[in-house]
């Protein structure tokens, strides 16, 4: 039997799950929503949502990943072998699976828009309109159906490249360049921001307590969204991460780290980009792709140094963008090996073949398609995902598997709270998000 890949080292592993967490929800979405409920109101619960998420949800995900060495299709399978049904399992593992296939070829679009903008900064192209008008014309340009096709496939490609690398070859490595990368520059435009006259109304409205908006049903109800949707919960990219890991790996411990940089990266994000609106006196009221392929480069043309710093905020927004993407990319790859049994090299060309041409097709409606899979999909495979590891699998395999690599047990409060807790919580966000049009 040929010998599985893995990750070398804890911290490989640890930085490509913070890989996989963030992207474009900590940029285009955290910092929006941080203004509009009441700043500090908003991360209070946001805070609160992301240790239980990540004390649970994250540590079943990982979890079950290492304990069936395998993808979303046969871990299911073999949950559900355990009550005498593999096929049933397997038919539902493919949900997640196709679900983060969906979102992967969504995702290639808006990377395709993200590397022409890097690009763009180098050459000026990115800063060439004269004001928000032209902005958004150059945008809607791309944005629209066979709009950006040369550089979506360019952004594929250097995806599949890393993929056919393998986990530790591609995966690690890049991601161990990508992410401190990351933060550096995010740290950088964070002390630049610092600097600019008005800044300090930003820090002002991030970390102002509002009691109305902290009893706004509406606040907690999307803090929950930010936080279920920010740290990757979906019964794929976390779990096939998780199957990668040796059995010596200190699964909550790990959790809690990604937890802890994601939540970072959100915060360093608002950080940048609430102070540098606040310098125009702007208020932040535009989430989403406006806000990062309109509003900020017509902002950044106006401020001292616009250039380079449209340069390192576009470098560092391609890392985020670029690391998530092979992390939703990995479970279908992974899926295809383990069914079809072919080499890494074959199934992530097959997996890319497929992808490109979906892509291409879908980048006018681009927008409904990721809306439809982060309403729908994404908390249903995180749902199924946690039923079978902490209902199906049962709450002695569950500790067992969960203790590995650890000196201490973890608290027997642990399992109920991921079966009674974190469970449900999974269909309350699949329910908000169907009756409120997404929160995530």
């Amino acid at each position: 039997m040929k010998k599985r890949d893995s990750f070398s080292s804890r911290w490989g592993f640890i930085l490509a799950c913070i890989g996989s967490a963030v992207g474009m929800g900590n940029i285009w979405m955290f910092p929006t929503r941080v203004s509009l409920y009441g700043g500090g109101s908003f991360i209070i619960p946001y805070f609160i949502f992301v240790i239980l998420i990540g004390s649970t949800g994250i540590i079943g995900e990982m979890s079950f990943g290492r304990a069936t060495r395998s993808g979303p299709v046969d871990a299911f399978g073999y949950a559900c072998e355990r009550k005498g049904n593999r096929k049933i399992g397997e038919a539902i593992g493919l949900i997640p699976v196709l679900g983060s296939l969906a979102m992967a070829i969504g995702y290639t679009v808006v990377l395709g828009w993200i590397l022409k903008y890097t690009v763009g900064t180098f050459t000026g192209a990115t800063l060439a309109a004269e004001d928000v008008d032209g902005f958004g014309a150059a945008f809607g340009s791309m944005a629209s159906a066979f709009g950006n096709n040369g550089w979506l496939l360019v952004a594929l490609v250097l995806a599949m490249l890393i993929l056919m690398l393998g986990v530790q070859s591609g995966i690690e490595k890049a991601n161990k360049v990508m992410m401190p990368v990351f933060f550096l520059l995010f740290v950088i435009l964070g002390v630049y921001v610092f600097f600019q006259p008005g800044a300090l109304d930003g820090y002002r409205y991030i970390f102002r307590v509002d009691s109305q908006a902290l009893a706004n049903p509406k606040t907690w109800i999307f803090a929950l969204g930010q936080a279920f949707f920010s740290l990757s919960i979906a019964g794929n990219g976390t779990l096939i991460y998780g199957s990668y890991l040796s059995d010596e790996e200190n699964i909550p411990a790990s959790a809690g780290r990604v937890a802890l940089f994601d939540t970072l990266a959100a915060l360093l994000a608002a950080l940048v980009i609430i102070p540098a609106m606040a310098t125009t006196g702007t208020q932040l009221d535009q989430g989403g792709p406006g806000l990062m392929f309109i509003f900020l480069p017509n902002l950044f043309q106006s401020m001292p140094g616009g250039k380079i710093v449209a340069v390192i905020f576009f470098v560092a927004v391609l890392f985020a963008g670029m690391s998530s993407l092979i992390n939703l990319y990995e479970a279908p790859i992974a899926t295809v090996q383990e069914k079809f049994r072919l080499d890494r090299v074959p199934a992530c060309a097959v997996t890319g073949v497929f992808s490109a041409v979906i892509a291409v097709c879908i980048q006018g409606i681009v927008s409904g398609w990721m809306d439809m899979l982060s309403i729908y999909i994404c908390p249903l495979g995180a749902g199924l995902a946690a039923i079978m590891f902490f209902w199906v699998c049962g709450k002695e395999y569950v500790e067992q598997q969960v203790n590995k690599g650890r000196e201490k047990a973890v608290s027997k409060i642990l399992y109920p709270a991921c079966k009674y807790l974190f469970c449900p919580i999974c269909f309350v966000v699949l329910i908000l998000g169907i009756i409120l049009g997404g929160i995530g």
